[in-house]
């Protein structure tokens, strides 16, 4: 019966999220839902199959994430073949744990089988002798577990930085003290150090588990994302990081308790490179929750949130980055939002917009950059691609009593790419600003939340959130690989939903954004040649951009902070309409050509993840081979 009850649910959440207003209604009332036990196991029961999923999560645990004999035997083999063997230090606060919870958690690193790692436990100063009796046990018994126990409870990083005391090796990984590793989580550690020995930090994919053992929501994550970063805390878990590092910025911080190693995390990464923190992307990492006393981040999450924004405000405050806002994300307790501020003064914007007729559209677009837009300075460059329409005449010569416009004369065949390089080559702007005309404006300070973006020496260029008109997503970045070449992630997605761990109200390193609405340093542009109007006239010309401009060293970012409606190729029709199918076909074709690999390795769109779907279904198989495989 239960079952029945959750494939109607799950088939009901499926016309849901088609409805925005409902399923916005929906999604709060699952909030308050989840906050009691049996209310999380309905939901976990319906998300976890859902419907047109082959399998759910707990069947791609079993048949992607269940170690067998066989790769225990060749964890073993490839263990022989290391050319070193780091200690890791496990460094685990415990204060009044449950027993039992405390000794599945001990007992799962012992399990692990990676066996070069040393177990480091501060007691701190837990009521009565049960848990300090337990660790004396364990102790007793495996001489790689070492324990302390504080005289006086301090509070959980003071405990940590006991714990870290006692660690020798020379990487620590930070765990707390109910939940569980699995048995390759070190080995997975270890491995990756083979490859990239300079490596300062790491971090996994991480799940939960209830009091059943039932594992749920599993969170897959991107590579290192330095702009996500500053949303949440990607990091843990599982967290490792090298101990020299640890110790340099002084351990963690008491007064972040709730977000201490967020706070551990922002200061390590200011310590090294992009290059030398990397992701493993698996699950190797349980979260324990509803088993037993709540966590800190659960009975205080004010106090969690408070330590969350004050960590990644002082972090932007050392490393200098100037904000406008750093404040708690609405909803989401813990998250953070980060308003970057433009610089003074700003820096003038050449906004191109090609266009061949539809003047009601481009009326729209040039109203909204011109009256609606709180920027300035800035110039508008319309390219004309042949425009024939009296209607269209008679906006030209309104447009140009304004001194900010400028229309180009550009006949011939429609290429995307001509078009924009040849306003890009008069451009009088240190911001270039790629927009389409069926662009529309939401609020009027979009254009200051790109340039704020774009100015940053590291980012080379910038993407906005496009909507639907019906309010439903149509650009929050853009995955290589996803659906062939290149995909919107997220596309059709509610546009008032939070996203894939709140990836939607985030700004984010992506891999591409659409050149619809694109911002980028003029500098940028010119260094990588523009775009390819040889290979590329239509379709996929801002992809192979963004790809060029990750090749030189520069980020891409997407913003949710610059909102605006886009009625997507209104003036042009689809890509694969009539003649223009052999055109898209060789687009295709150059793109595999040019970046081969590249187009399957998305370091911001995991492996885990379908190339079917935008909407971050689990890949069956998944992507990523597993380290023991490798020859």
């Amino acid at each position: 019966m239960t079952s029945i009850v959750h494939a109607i649910a799950a088939g009901a959440l499926g016309l849901v999220r088609r409805v925005p207003v409902a399923h916005a209604l929906i999604h709060k009332a699952a909030l308050r839902l989840e906050t009691h036990p049996v209310g999380a196991r309905f939901i976990r029961g319906v998300l976890d199959e859902g419907p047109g999923e082959t399998i759910g999560y707990s069947g791609w645990v079993r048949r992607y994430d269940t170690l067998r004999s066989k790769d225990r035997r060749a964890i073993a083999a490839h263990i022989r073949r290391f050319r070193t063997t780091p200690t890791i230090s496990v460094v685990v606060p415990v204060y009044a744990a449950k027993t039992d919870l405390l000794a599945e958690a001990i007992d799962s690193v012992r399990a692990q089988l990676y066996p070069h790692w040393e177990l480091c436990i501060a007691d701190d100063a837990s009521p009565g002798e049960e848990t300090w009796a337990a660790l004396t046990r364990y102790a007793q018994a495996d001489p790689r577990i070492r324990i302390v126990r504080r005289e006086v409870n301090g509070n959980i990083c003071a405990a940590t930085n006991s714990a870290l005391a006692l660690a020798t090796g020379e990487f620590v990984a930070l765990m707390d003290h109910d939940d569980l590793l699995p048995a390759r989580a070190l080995y997975e550690v270890a491995a990756l150090l083979q490859d990239h020995p300079d490596t300062d930090l790491i971090y996994s994919d991480e799940d939960k588990i209830d009091d059943r053992g039932h594992r749920y929501e599993p969170h897959i994550k991107t590579d290192w994302n330095p702009e996500l970063m500053l949303g949440q805390n990607m990091v843990s878990h599982l967290g490792v990081y090298r101990r020299s590092l640890i110790e340099a910025v002084g351990g963690l911080r008491e007064g972040f308790e709730g977000s201490q190693d967020y706070d551990l995390a922002l200061r390590v990464s200011e310590l090294t490179t992009p290059e030398r923190i990397r992701h493993i992307p698996w699950i190797l990492y349980h979260w324990r929750q509803l088993g037993g006393p709540a966590t800190f981040s659960q009975a205080q999450m004010d106090r969690c949130a408070d330590a969350a924004q004050r960590a990644v405000a002082e972090h932007l405050a050392r490393t200098g980055q100037p904000v406008l806002d750093v404040s708690r994300m609405a909803d989401t307790p813990g998250w953070v939002t980060v308003r970057r501020a433009p610089p003074t003064p700003r820096p003038r914007v050449s906004i191109v917009v090609p266009t061949r007729d539809r003047a009601d559209l481009l009326a729209q677009c040039a109203e909204g950059v011109l009256s609606r837009t709180d920027y300035a300075p800035l110039e508008l460059l319309i390219v004309d691609n042949g425009s024939v329409e009296p209607a269209t005449a008679a906006l030209f010569e309104r447009l140009r009593q304004d001194p900010r416009v400028r229309i180009l004369d550009a006949p011939g065949p429609f290429n995307f790419s001509a078009l924009n390089n040849r306003a890009a080559a008069e451009a009088r702007g240190e911001i270039l600003l790629l927009l389409n005309n069926d662009i529309s404006m939401v609020h009027p300070d979009w254009l200051d939340a790109l340039v704020a973006q774009a100015v940053r020496p590291n980012v080379g260029a910038v993407g906005a959130r496009l909507l639907f008109p019906d309010g439903t997503i149509q650009h929050a970045g853009v995955a290589v690989g996803l659906g062939g070449v290149a995909g919107h992630v997220a596309a059709g997605q509610p546009g008032d939903d939070a996203g894939y761990f709140g990836h939607m109200k985030s700004p984010r390193n992506v891999t591409a954004v659409t050149a619809a609405c694109l911002a980028m340093r003029k500098s940028v542009f010119d260094e990588v040649g523009g775009l390819d109007a040889e290979n590329l006239a239509v379709a996929f010309n801002d992809i192979d951009l963004c790809l060029k401009v990750r090749a030189a060293g520069y980020d891409i970012v997407w913003t949710p902070h610059a909102e605006l409606i886009h009625h997507e190729s209104a003036t042009r029709g689809a890509d694969l309409a009539g003649e223009a199918q052999a055109r898209f076909r060789n687009e295709v074709l150059h793109m595999r050509r040019r970046w081969g690999e590249t187009l399957k390795q998305d370091p911001f769109f995991s492996p885990l993840f379908s190339l079917d779907h935008s909407d971050h279904q689990l890949a069956s198989p998944p992507r990523r081979p597993p380290p023991w495989s490798a020859p």
